[in-house]
């Protein structure tokens, strides 16, 4: 069994990427590894005032983050485990420490077979989904693109229209020359522009998952079944 991304990349892709991206996407119960990167955030903005009341709401569930700010001191962190309902999942748990308290910026990823893609969960509580399509770049850098946003809540199962809903476009390399990762978020909206993001550097450094586990507080509050 490989990795969430490698499943979905294939092998040919995913042995495009950089050989650190490929150590860090490697991240799931077969390598047995988990990573913490820690780095700066060099930027992280939103867009125009009416977007913030959104990203307010979004982040009472670590989903966004409406702040800005500037060399920011910054945390992610990768471990995988098998969630309750029996699937493989990687944590992407984004903290930043920004003046006034640290924001979160939670997700969980698993491998969606019947969806072809790496099935995102946002916030504490899953109620978001969305479908991520990774693909490698002729540099080496990975490419992450989002399809379809559901959203869950109860019986609830509803398909997020683009009029509300955001297209995420992440860009992540590794600088053999600085020996750290380069990140860069973009989330926008296709009637009213751009809505968040953040770019920076970081490192990582590489645990035994057996070992540390998944410390209190990572995983999510509910855990969602639908795809």
């Amino acid at each position: 069994m490989t990795s969430i991304f490698q499943r979905v990349m294939g092998d040919r892709a995913f042995n495009r990427l950089h050989p650190q991206l490929r150590r860090r996407f490697s991240v799931g119960l077969e390598s047995g590894e988990a990573c913490t990167g820690r780095g700066v955030m060099d930027r992280i903005w939103h867009g125009p005032a009416f977007v913030k009341p959104f990203l307010a709401l979004g982040a009472s569930r670590n989903i966004l983050v409406p702040r800005t700010g500037t060399d920011t001191p910054f945390t992610i962190e990768n471990v995988p485990y098998v969630d309750s309902h029996g699937r493989e999942t990687v944590t992407f748990v984004r903290t930043f420490a920004l003046p006034g308290g640290p924001r979160r910026f939670d997700a969980t990823m698993v491998h969606s077979p019947e969806r072809d893609c790496v099935l995102d969960y946002l916030g504490t509580h899953q109620h978001l989904a969305t479908d991520l399509h990774p693909t490698a770049e002729p540099d080496g850098s990975l490419l992450i693109r989002s399809g379809e946003h559901r959203f869950r809540e109860g019986p609830l199962d509803l398909r997020v229209p683009a009029l509300i809903g955001g297209e995420a476009e992440v860009r992540e390399s590794f600088d053999d020359s600085t020996g750290r990762f380069r990140i860069r978020v973009r989330v926008t909206n296709r009637y009213f522009g751009p809505l968040f993001g953040y770019e920076g550097s970081f490192t990582a450094e590489y645990s035994d998952v057996d070992a540390c586990g998944v410390r209190a507080g990572l995983r999510p509050v509910r855990e969602e079944e639908r795809a």
